[in-house]
């Protein structure tokens, strides 16, 4: 991408011909930011919000602030939508968008004419195929054959399993569910009784589950693999009469109603309720994790500035089991930085938001930009 400093050049020209007309200061420094856009597809879960989130508090943090005029825009689970509101994007004079791909694929010639024009295009979790196209993300195969492994393992190579995917068409949901399939097909013992789109929400996880438990009671199932739903499947199962011993195995998301379920059942979690408390459930949890969008936001910024940066960044999986789960007292940079993962219920009463937030590439933003979009102080 050679041309991609041709944005700033023309920016350049224009800031300085403002300020020999007399343009007011505010007009000014407006000239002065990245115009930098937010293009996401599917909104519907606690992951997308968390992860916008982000991104919007590393714009709006200091190192930032002066920086970057950001817009957000929502296509939805659409192609043609997101491929339209891109093409608008680059027409309003964009110099970056970063995107949550609806596909790897479908976008690829509107981001192929966004870089044809200099606009520098950054996707984050979800992969863009095109060669022009930055990526940052998760190895979502190894996120898929983790978990099933530790699955199989669990269960001694044999048993009834339900699976929950994701969004279809996205990159994520292909990749992990692929993996673990195949991961499930070198144990001939281990049949799936059960599979359901789950859009990696927990309500219609909650839906799915529902509809799977008509013709399978949880006594004819021995474990589950789920994108998102882990949760719920152990909250249905206390619902239904069972004990927090015999919850079954569950390999799914990195929810922090799921982290604090996977804590031992004798610790002390600061307000802890119903099945938002500890129950040492058999859980190996993982996440994309939120921070991805914020972090590609402060590449952009970078490669606007004229550093280079890779073409495709793969964060650490964040892979947490019953021996790793960690609680945090306050949700402190500081703590997390020495490994917690889960958080008190008190501070963090929707036990679907996702946990996994801490990186060292990101100390701009901690706990309070994934649950409210603030930046770090």
């Amino acid at each position: 991408m050679h041309n991609t400093r041709k944005p700033w050049a023309k920016w350049a020209c224009a800031a300085g011909l403002a300020a020999s007309v007399g343009l007011g200061a505010d007009a000014q420094a407006a000239d002065k930011k990245f115009k930098i856009f937010l293009s996401m597809s599917y909104i519907g879960n606690d992951w997308q919000a968390e992860a916008a989130n982000m991104v919007k508090a590393m714009a709006a943090h200091k190192n930032f602030a002066d920086k970057v005029d950001l817009q957000v825009q929502v296509a939805g689970p659409n192609a043609q939508r997101q491929i339209q509101q891109i093409n608008a994007m680059v027409q309003q004079g964009a110099q970056a968008i970063v995107v949550y791909p609806i596909s790897p694929t479908a976008l690829n010639a509107a981001v192929k004419n966004a870089c044809d024009k200099g606009v520098m295009i950054i996707a984050y979790d979800g992969e863009i195929s095109e060669p022009c196209a930055y990526n940052v993300t998760i190895n979502q195969e190894e996120a898929g054959k983790v978990t099933g492994e530790w699955l199989a393992k669990k269960l001694n190579g044999k048993g009834n399993i339900v699976v929950i995917t994701g969004v279809p068409g996205t990159s994520v949901d292909t990749a992990r569910t692929k993996a673990a399939k195949e991961v499930f097909a070198k144990y001939p013992d281990i049949k799936v009784v059960g599979e359901a789109v789950g859009m990696w929400s927990q309500a219609v996880a909650r839906t799915e589950l529902s509809k799977i438990l008509a013709t399978h009671n949880w006594d004819q199932i021995d474990g589950l693999w789920t994108q998102v739903g882990c949760y719920t499947a152990n909250t249905m199962q206390i619902e239904a009469g069972k004990k927090p011993d015999q919850l079954k195995p569950c390999a799914g998301e990195g929810a922090n109603g799921g982290r604090i379920q996977m804590l031992p059942a004798n610790a002390e979690v600061e307000g802890a309720n119903g099945t938002y408390a500890p129950m040492a459930a058999p859980r190996i949890s993982y996440a994309s994790p939120p921070y991805a969008g914020g972090y590609a936001l402060k590449l952009a910024v970078q490669k606007l500035e004229g550093k280079d940066i890779p073409k495709h960044i793969t964060l650490p999986l964040p892979i947490v089991t019953n021996d790793t789960v960690k609680y945090c007292k306050e949700g402190t940079w500081a703590e997390m930085k020495d490994g917690c993962n889960a958080f008190p219920p008190s501070l963090v009463p929707n036990p679907g938001w996702f946990a996994s937030i801490y990186s060292p590439e990101t100390p701009e933003i901690g706990l309070q930009a994934a649950l409210v979009g603030q930046p770090e102080p």
